[in-house]
């Protein structure tokens, strides 16, 4: 399935590929790599509310400000609510990065392998193979209760509305 005029890059129209994913959807399964090569899919997290950050490159500015940011927010959020951010880059970077950047808070996983989340949840962009930069945040239940799809690549997401969504749900 491809969508366009959706995002954009440098005001560029880009292709997303996968299945949109709607709020009040049933959360996908997708299966990535952590930092410690271990394969994790969101059925590892039942019962838990998930914040699924999906983002180009964690070596891009807005991306280490975005993934800085939920790192402090995850803080407050208590033991219940888990913060994931997806990339294509490999493992050994995003662990590389999480140790210069001091993100302790956050769970990396990498999608460089099969796209799996990014198919799954329609963020993949044809043109660079990399993800959309998005939020979706899962209840308990593993029900969809947020989701944006940033329109431009370099913007960052509506960190309030994120935060707002998670505090009535956890």
């Amino acid at each position: 399935m491809e969508r366009s005029n959706i995002v954009t890059m440098k005001g560029n129209a880009v292709t997303l590929l996968g299945h949109e994913v709607k709020v009040g959807d049933e959360a996908p399964d997708f299966k990535c790599i952590d930092t410690d090569l271990k394969p994790v899919g969101l059925q590892d997290y039942l019962g838990k509310v998930c914040i699924l950050l999906s983002v180009p490159s964690v070596d891009t500015p807005v991306c280490d400000i975005e993934t800085k940011r939920f790192n402090t927010e995850a803080e407050k959020l208590g033991p219940d609510v888990h913060v994931l951010t997806i990339s294509m880059d490999l493992p050994f970077a995003q662990k590389r990065w999480c140790g210069a950047a001091g993100v302790e808070r956050v769970t990396m996983l990498s999608d460089h392998r099969n796209a799996s989340f990014g198919i799954t949840y329609g963020v993949l962009i044809e043109e660079m193979r990399l993800l959309a930069r998005a939020v979706f945040v899962v209840d308990r239940n593993g029900i969809v209760r947020y989701v944006e799809i940033v329109e431009e690549i370099a913007n960052e997401p509506d960190y309030q509305a994120v935060l707002e969504t998670v505090e009535k749900i956890k």
